[in-house]
């Protein structure tokens, strides 16, 4: 079985436990070769809240001097301050079939640093 396959099939499990509330939005990840994007969703509505990668105009230069694992820092302090704008403090974190591990590992430990709550 591919990579990719394990990786889906991981993140259909993990999707059946987890699941984003107005007061516990669920927070997404995905780590491609090159960036990681992180978002906010509230599934009860089917609405992104808050958005950020490494793609975003305030994170786009300072990210691509950094090291992958750097970036995801940035990432993860970026949408902890986007969700303390919106009013948002706990989040339940779906690593969306990816490892705990790496760049995963850091933008959570980032994430929670900033002070959002999972």
């Amino acid at each position: 079985m591919a990579t990719d396959d394990q990786r889906l099939k991981r993140k259909k499990r993990i999707r059946k436990k987890v699941n984003g509330t107005a007061e516990r939005p669920r927070m997404s990840i995905f780590r491609s070769a090159k960036h990681i994007y992180a978002q906010v969703v509230d599934d009860a509505k089917g609405e992104t809240l808050v958005h950020v990668s490494t793609l975003t105009k305030d994170l786009k230069s300072g990210a691509s001097e950094a090291t992958k694992s750097d970036a995801a820092k940035l990432v993860g302090q970026a949408i902890a301050k986007a969700c303390k704008a919106k009013g948002i403090d706990k989040v339940a974190f779906d690593r969306n079939g990816f490892i705990y591990h790496g760049r995963v590992k850091a933008l959570a430990d980032a994430a929670r640093e900033a002070g959002l709550d999972f």
